[in-house]
């Protein structure tokens, strides 16, 4: 999809993320931290300059099947995986159109999708490239028939304001991974 402006947006492999993902996520750790055990069920996208004829990204984003969770409260650990929904939490329905999740009492509607990885060169932020980009992931979850009813991610408290003007908003506690704080964000959608 060419969003004008000489970007244009496409389905990419996850391999195609990596590199992206640890020069603006985690720069000072190992390529390890980016890389998601799940890469290779979700669908992943990204931001090209259009007619550059460069095969590199300058924004991607991952998108996955995963429960909305229904609280993070954890006591402030820094471990990523205890601020993740597992299987042994959750349980889902027989898939049908009213799939829903089961969480001690509560239902939610399932699937929500989850985005993970998030990352814009530095020298194409401020210009949209990231704005569009989470739009064009937002219906590539429709075009998939993901059938997703909320899209959702763990995102650095410094960029929640930036979230909150796309239209997602807070919920659950704010956590941390390592040292850097996160807010849980969603949209319905």
């Amino acid at each position: 999809m060419d969003a004008g402006g000489g970007i244009s947006f496409q389905v990419i492999s996850a391999d195609q993320t990596i590199a992206l993902r640890h020069s603006v996520l985690w720069p000072n750790a190992p390529v390890s931290q980016v890389l998601l055990p799940e890469d290779n069920a979700g669908i992943h996208v990204g931001a090209f300059i259009t007619g550059a004829g460069i095969e590199v990204p300058i924004a991607v984003i991952s998108l996955f099947l995963e429960p909305l969770p229904i609280d993070n409260a954890n006591d402030g650990d820094d471990m990523e995986e205890r601020n993740r929904p597992t299987s042994g939490f959750f349980s889902v329905a027989e898939p049908d159109t009213d799939s829903e999740c089961r969480a001690e009492g509560a239902t939610i509607p399932l699937p929500s999708v989850r985005f993970r990885k998030f990352a814009c060169n530095p020298l194409f932020q401020g210009q949209g490239v990231g704005s569009g980009l989470l739009e064009y992931a937002i219906e590539t979850v429709a075009k998939k028939r993901l059938r997703g009813t909320v899209i959702w991610c763990d995102a650095r408290v410094a960029t929640e304001g930036w979230y909150r003007r796309r239209g997602l908003a807070p919920f659950g506690k704010r956590f941390y991974k390592s040292d850097v704080e996160y807010v849980r964000m969603k949209r319905d959608l």
